[in-house]
Parts: structure tokens; sequence; C-alpha cells
């Protein structure tokens, strides 16, 4: 019979495709968090943070304040990771809480915005960094911040292995590093006259409530990372063991960091000194050690960008690979490379993209322009997913339970849906303009809806 007249549920199978490998272990996982977590922000963010307050004391709090609104979300992505173990994280959540147009809306946000953005900002401070060893121009140090994308997108592209491997000694390396800081610090501080008691005025205007918004903002930025360990779950060995011990392991070690290097730069440098600094760890390093500080902090940023960059490169391109082997995206991005394993034409294209916001976007502060907004808007649907999964038991029985449910997850609820609020309330203009990016995949999504409901053993069939 003539295959051309056959329905398409009487052809032949296809060839079985290749899949993805599990060979992530607990070292790998919380590497890959930690690599995510820790780049830019505790570099960039401490000392805009201290133009909103007038105190170390009340900055301090509210890294504690966020590091424990982080911990209890680190639970319940342990409890998703382990309820729903495939690839794609939050997409597979907030599409088997909320349907498949929910779903395709945070991975469209995650492609045009979110990832793609932190990729092209991290290329750049990393030019930025190998600047200060090799003075360039312009032009030269665009092409850096391109290699540097291209560099780290070829190791993705070739082996998951490769991948997992640069994250596990970056990540030991930047860790090592911040250690050694506040170590170093701990030893030498004596020596300098203790500024943690020193007040000054905020010079930022926006209220009371908009100096405490702003910066609650930019720590949940630097902590931000961790929900992306979903992203990779089908290639955990033993997703329901290591994803939970993955996250609080990682979380507890990025909270301690951050406490304690906060607390070493307003030690030495004081609010108003932390307040004046561009770049405030090598300020502190040099007090501490001299002028090897500054090159030491140097290196030291350059691994935790390169390591971000590549944390991120990891993660997001298994939601670009989900949502089209769900038949939500490119048909052609449900592609498995036969040789190396990898999610390859994912990875092209999140590289791609990332590397033309760099071209037109430029700066670093507009590349990561309502990154955080656009985020917050999704982990609170993901939140609320949460409870729709927990309600109606779906997926994996014996998965991770968040411990004193509903209160922990409620008040997780609470404070990122009231930075979201407030953040529309005093930031409306910039608000609707992400929102607005983010609403433009709405008619993809129908183009997507439409093909797919044709096609048999797409996400839509049965829906």
């Amino acid at each position: 019979m003539d295959p051309k007249k056959l329905s398409p549920l009487e052809l032949p199978p296809l060839p079985q495709q290749p899949t993805l490998r599990r060979v992530l272990g607990i070292p790998d996982t919380v590497a890959l968090i930690i690599g995510i977590c820790i780049g830019a922000g505790i570099y960039s963010t401490p000392q805009i943070i201290a133009g909103y307050q007038n105190s170390f004391r009340s900055i301090i709090l509210l890294w504690l304040v966020m590091g424990g609104l982080v911990f209890i979300s680190g639970l319940m992505y342990a409890e998703l990771g382990t309820r729903l173990p495939n690839t794609g994280g939050d997409y597979v959540y907030i599409s088997r809480g909320f349907g498949p147009f929910a779903g395709f809306m945070f991975g469209w946000a995650q492609l045009l915005i979110i990832r793609t953005s932190s990729v092209a900002g991290l290329a750049l401070i990393t030019a930025d960094y190998i600047g200060f060893f090799v003075p360039m121009d312009k032009f030269t140090h665009t092409v850096v911040a391109l290699s540097v994308i291209g560099v780290l997108g070829a190791l993705n592209y070739i082996g998951i292995k490769q991948a997992s491997f640069f994250q596990k000694i970056s990540s030991l390396l930047k860790v090592c590093g911040l250690f050694a800081l506040v170590a170093i610090g701990l030893i030498l501080m004596h020596r300098h006259v203790n500024l943690l008691g020193t007040e000054a005025p905020p010079t930022a205007a926006l209220g009371p409530v908009g100096n405490l918004i702003t910066p609650l903002l930019l720590i949940f930025f630097t902590y931000g990372g961790y929900v992306r360990l979903g992203q990779v779950a089908e290639e955990i060995k033993k997703p329901r063991r290591d994803i939970p011990i993955s996250l609080i392991t990682s979380l507890s070690i990025i909270i301690c960091l951050y406490i304690l290097t906060n607390t070493l730069y307003h030690r030495l440098l004081g609010i108003e000194g932390v307040r004046g600094s561009t770049i405030v760890a090598s300020d502190t390093a040099t007090i501490l050690i001299g002028p090897v500080g500054a090159a030491f902090i140097t290196v030291l940023v350059i691994i935790s960008t390169t390591s971000g960059l590549n944390g991120n490169t990891m993660s997001s391109t298994r939601v670009y690979y989900a949502m089209a082997k769900d038949g939500l995206f490119f048909r052609w991005l449900d592609y498995i490379h036969p040789k190396f394993r990898t999610p390859s034409r994912a990875v092209l294209v999140h590289c791609v993209w990332a590397s033309v916001i760099l071209l037109i976007r430029g700066n670093f502060e507009t590349i990561i322009t309502g990154q955080v907004f656009t985020n917050l808007i999704f982990y609170t649907i993901s939140s609320l997913a949460f409870f729709k999964l927990r309600q109606k038991q779906i997926g994996e029985k014996k998965a991770f339970r968040v411990p004193l449910y509903p209160v922990l997850p409620a008040l997780y609820l609470i404070g990122v849906s009231g930075l979201l609020i407030f953040r529309i309330i005093f930031e409306l203009e910039k608000s609707l303009f992400d929102i607005a990016l983010v609403a433009s995949g709405i008619p993809f999504f129908f183009f997507w809806w439409r093909r797919s409901k044709k096609v048999p053993g797409t996400f839509f069939q049965g829906q």
C-alpha cells in the first residue's frame, strides 16, 4: 500500500530517537545551582542596595529575610522536581498545573527575555573583567563577549559531561574564592576600623516602601537561578534523592556566603564606602591584601560569570527542547544529537539569540531591565501550580514533600506576589513594557496550537 494513503495512525513507527543521558550526580547538580546563582550579583548589587538603606543592620536583615524565602522556595522546587522529574522544569510544572498556554508563555519568556538576556549580560561582564588584564576597544570588547558565548555554547553542544565538568570546576573555584576572601577578611580585619555600625541617610528617594522593594528585587536577582535544576531532571541519575539534597545543600552554601560577604564589605568600607564603590569586592580585597587583591577578585569574577553563563545554557536549552517535543515550538528543536546526546539545536538557538540581544542592546543594565519582574510573574504562577499539583496529587506519589504545608509555601507565595504587585505600582510604565514583551508570544502560541492539534503524539492530543 502507498504510504502516502495511510492515515497518521497507520504509518510505521519512526526510528527510535536518541535520548538524554542520566549522568548528573549530586556534585554535578550542586555545582550547577551554585554556578548559576553565584554570578555577577554578589559583585554588582551590594553597592546599589546600600543607596536605598541607611545602615548595615537594615541591609543584612533584607538579605536574611530574602534568604529565608529563597530557602522555602528551594523546598517547593524539591517537591516539584521529584513530583514531575521531566526535562523542562517550570515549563512542565506550569503546563501540568494550568495547561499548555501558560507553559508556552513561560518558555517564550525564557527564550525572548529571561535566560538569553542573562547570557548576554554575563558575557559582557566577563569581557569587562578580561579588559583588566588586556585593554581593548569597544569593537574588541564586543568580539570577546561574543566569543565567550560561542565557546561555552560549543562546550554544551558537544556533551553534558563536558559542560558539567567545567561547571563543577568553576563552581568549586568560585566558592573557594569567596570563602578565601571572607577568611582573609576574618584574619586581617582586626587591623582595620570596624565600620559595621556606621549610618548614612539613603541617597535614593523612592519613599519608605520604594526604598524597601527595590533592594529586595536586587537581592532576589542575586539569589536567583536555583529553580533551574528541574530543567535537567531527566539527566539526573536519581532525581527523587538528588534534587532535594542538591537544592538544600547548595542554597545553604549560597545564603551563608552572601551573608558573610556582605558583612565583610560593610565591616571594612562602611555604609558610605560600599555605596560609593563601583567594584566593591575589588575595593575590599585591595584593603586587605593590596593591589594583588584587585587581580584576585578580577579572576574570581571571570570564573563566576562564565560559570553562570555555562549553567544557564545547560539548563535553559532543555526548556526549548521540551516545548518542541510537546509540539509547542519549532519542530526541528525536538532533536537530540545522535553522537553528543545533547539538545544541540536548542543550544544553537539559545546562543544565537543571546548574541543578537548583546549586539542590539549592548549594555548590562539595559539588558537585565525587566528580567527580575518577568521572573516574578512566572515564580508566582509556579507557586500556584505547586498548590494545584499537591492538591490533586499529580505526578510521583513518593515525591519529596515540603514540611509545614501549606504554611511555608503560602509565606513564599505572599512574598513573591507582593514584590510583583509593588513593582507594578512603583514602576508601572516599565512593568507594562515587560508584560507586552511576554504577551508577544500569544499569536505564536495559537499558531503552534493549531498545528499541533493535527499531529498525533503531540502535547495537545488528549487535552
